[in-house]
């Protein structure tokens, strides 16, 4: 029986969980920007009729210039990153794999139901044999960074052995200098996902970069029509915005630094990214209950009862409810055991014992 995964953004959930719980809920078990892309006006046809060719061609030109893709790597729009994960297994062959962990789930499960043999590592000089590589950069939920070189690296070993790296870049738009596509190794494959950064998950807008040979087989796979024409525009529109996603990057990484202070007391700032911030607190499960009584939903891991996950609030009221419900925590130490919180922009490793699901 494969283990049901745990996923954030589940209010259903949460209001199942505490059925007193004030509306309207604070849904920080996600690591979406809370605050989203304007959405443009759209033309009524663009619901009416099949995505067009020139559309695809244009979202995929601004994916291009906004991820910085050499000009002999190829790419695919897809309607999100999980089909693409999911897919991935089917493509690749045999294994064995190595997922570096800790990280989310999702990678290994899909390799799992595959039949392949499937090993977690803390460090990639640990996959040993493996033939596929796959990892997180920036990591979710600890923030872990693989320097570009490093990665490189790993592409050349694995590529002698006639191996993959996978590289999932969810979180790498606020982190450009994290990016291995500039510099794309052969037999490579790059995820990015587009709605965490622009918040707007509900379009469903993913790419696979990477490799001329895989991508087309991925493209095939996904068959025609694949991304929904207002989801195009859109993309199209948001990828071209760049003092839009400065401006996001540089808000972001404020809203963590003020996140990181107010949780700061009540335990360890493992890490995060500037979209979600990771707690290791001694008293977290009541702290995950005395929030879900307050109607604020974060991240609970089922294998890992001392941690937390944190997305940012949006707006001025969700932070001033998510003060107030911190400050009236039973578990909070007194103002003298205060912690400094360390500087959101800094990506630090996961400890080396530490193992979180997704």
């Amino acid at each position: 029986m494969v283990e049901e995964i745990w996923h954030g953004g589940d209010l259903a959930e949460a209001r199942a969980l505490f059925p007193q719980a004030p509306e309207p809920w604070i849904d920080l078990s996600t690591g979406i920007n809370p605050i989203p892309y304007p959405l443009p006006a759209l033309p009524l046809s663009l619901w009416q009729r099949l995505p067009g060719g020139e559309e695809e061609a244009a979202l995929l030109a601004a994916a291009r210039a906004a991820y910085r893709v050499p000009p002999d790597a190829e790419i695919v729009a897809a309607p999100g990153t999980q089909i693409l994960i999911d897919l991935l297994p089917r493509l690749l062959g045999e294994g064995p794999v190595a997922v570096l962990g800790p990280t989310y789930a999702e990678h290994e499960a899909a390799f799992r139901r595959e039949g392949l043999t499937v090993e977690t590592v803390t460090r990639p000089q640990d996959a040993g044999s493996a033939r596929i590589l796959v990892l997180v950069n920036p990591n979710n939920p600890d923030g872990r960074v693989v320097a570009p070189a490093e990665l490189a690296g790993w592409a050349r070993r694995l590529a002698a052995r006639d191996g993959w790296l996978i590289v999932d870049e969810a979180f790498c738009d606020f982190s450009p200098e994290a990016s291995l596509i500039p510099s794309l190794p052969a037999r490579t494959l790059v995820l990015r996902s587009f709605g965490k950064s622009y918040g707007l998950a509900g379009l469903r807008l993913g790419f696979a970069i990477g490799d001329p040979g895989l991508v087309a087989r991925l493209r095939a796979a996904l068959g025609p029509w694949a991304v929904a024409g207002p989801a195009l525009r859109i993309g199209a529109e948001a990828l071209a915005d760049r003092p839009w996603l400065e401006r996001a990057a540089q808000d972001r990484a404020a809203d963590a630094a003020r996140l990181d202070a107010l949780l700061a007391p009540y335990g360890t700032i493992l890490g995060g990214t500037s979209l979600f911030r990771l707690l290791g607190c001694a008293e977290a499960p009541g702290l995950f209950a005395h929030l879900g009584r307050h109607g604020i939903y974060v991240r609970r891991f089922q294998h890992r009862p001392g941690l937390l996950r944190f997305g940012l609030p949006a707006g001025e009221e969700p932070w001033r409810r998510l003060a107030q419900a911190l400050a009236c925590f039973a578990g909070a130490p007194a103002p003298a055991a205060r912690q400094h919180a360390p500087d959101a922009g800094t990506h630090r490793p996961a400890p080396a014992n530490l193992q979180i699901e997704p």
